[in-house]
């Protein structure tokens, strides 16, 4: 299976070339960097200790914040790799400005281009964040002896019956994993079938806060930008939820004064799109990229840079998290749930259905299935004390996954 997988990606590099260049055309890959794909390494390797992060995109790695500035602090440790597929991640990371953290994109998952990246970098720790499970990777780290930690794990059933389908290739890429943190019941479940060997729950990392003094500077100024204004979310929207939204605007504009509805498009890439759909509906829009001195008479406020959902967030009195109308199983709540905000979301959550479970029971979240619906729900104050109750669930999780990593890393870092 391994021979074969590798079969297809080599037939798959031939046209990589032509792959590169349109996304790079559409934006969606850095024309200076992406031969990191292909292992040529654009930072130098550090002499000593080198801990080594994986995530997917923006929302895996914003929950590894809090973590990788920990380890910012730590003597025993030298440098801290953090890898990422995304062009939209490595523009997040260098908000950061980490002085021992460093930002490289993950390379093809080919033989060659493995066996390069392991190479050069030489991790004495492997930790891949969420859903990131390669095959070849996997099996090369294991044959250099490097622990391989899956953490804040999360395998969806469909996921799930596709690795089953392979049973016997999927235990050969999943007992290659040391220990895994699983972040809900079905995955622990599933990870326990799939062959996983050691499994610790400790709780979804998501729910851990990213406190940055120079984002509630800048929440500052926005609040000040807005003041005076009716203002809602709409964060992370995905295909016709940004029209879903507007229409809503639309009615409730009828009753509310000095309304602004703020979109956060999960891709910032499509926002001119966004903007022409919605000036159809004879609605005023401002792009947040073009800084507007003034927002008098707008109705619609487009955010279209990278790394500012949470700056929004924490001014955020009611949020609709896209993704949910739109058949793509949500996108996280708790970002805005820790600022006390009241949540709505559409029927497909299936990407975060325990933590909408545990919103739902402190009654921050409610479902909503129409423009109508969402007019209705949307109020304009916040809940601090429901936001102090997520606030304090993160912290517990995030010094639990502290304590479980520094056990690890004391292991790992005595036997060098």
């Amino acid at each position: 299976m391994f021979v074969l997988y590798q079969i297809f990606l080599t037939l798959l590099l031939l046209i990589s070339p032509v792959i590169i260049l349109f996304r790079i055309l559409k934006n969606k890959e850095d024309s200076n960097r992406y031969s990191e794909k292909f292992a040529i390494a654009s930072k130098k390797r550090s002499k000593g200790n080198l801990i080594w992060f994986h995530c997917s995109s923006v929302g895996e790695l914003l929950s590894i914040i809090p973590i990788i500035k920990n380890y910012e602090n730590s003597k025993k440790i030298n440098q801290i790799l953090v890898t990422s597929s995304t062009l939209s991640s490595s523009k997040v990371i260098k908000k950061f400005k980490f002085k021992k953290a460093i930002h490289q994109f993950f390379p093809i998952d080919h033989f060659f281009f493995v066996n390069k990246f392991l190479k050069y970098w030489k991790p004495n720790l492997s930790i891949f964040v969420e859903s990131e499970i390669w095959p070849y990777m996997f099996k090369k780290i294991d044959d250099y002896n490097v622990p391989l930690i899956l953490l804040n794990a999360r395998l969806t059933r469909k996921t799930f019956n596709k690795w089953m389908k392979i049973k016997f290739f999927s235990k050969s890429i999943f007992n290659k994993i040391k220990i895994a943190y699983p972040q809900n019941f079905e995955t622990k479940k599933f990870l326990r079938k799939i062959y996983t060997k050691k499994i610790n729950q400790i709780g979804n990392l998501k729910f851990s806060q990213n406190n940055n003094l120079n984002q509630n500077k800048i929440s500052n100024k926005l609040k000040l930008k807005f003041k005076g204004k009716k203002t809602w979310i709409a964060s992370s929207t995905h295909g016709n939820e940004e029209v879903f939204c507007a229409k809503a605007h639309l009615q409730l504009k009828k009753k509310i004064n000095n309304l602004i509805t703020i979109i956060i498009p999960r891709h910032v890439d499509r926002a001119y799109e966004i903007n022409n759909k919605i000036k159809k509906l004879n609605l005023k829009t401002v792009l947040h990229s073009k800084k507007p001195y003034s927002l008098k008479n707008i109705d619609i406020y487009i955010v279209d840079t990278f790394g500012e959902t949470d700056v929004f967030h924490q001014i955020g009195t009611t949020v609709f998290l896209g993704g949910s109308i739109e058949k793509r199983g949500g996108q996280n709540p708790l970002e805005a749930a820790r600022y006390g905000a009241k949540i709505l979301h559409g029927p497909n959550i299936d990407n975060f259905k325990d933590v909408y479970k545990l919103l739902k029971k402190l009654k921050i979240s409610k479902k909503i299935t129409s423009p109508n619906q969402l007019t209705s729900s949307i109020r304009f104050n916040k809940n601090k004390k429901t936001g102090t109750k997520i606030k304090n669930i993160g912290e517990k999780i995030l010094k639990k996954t502290i304590k479980e990593l520094d056990n690890l890393i004391n292991n790992e870092f005595e036997k060098t």
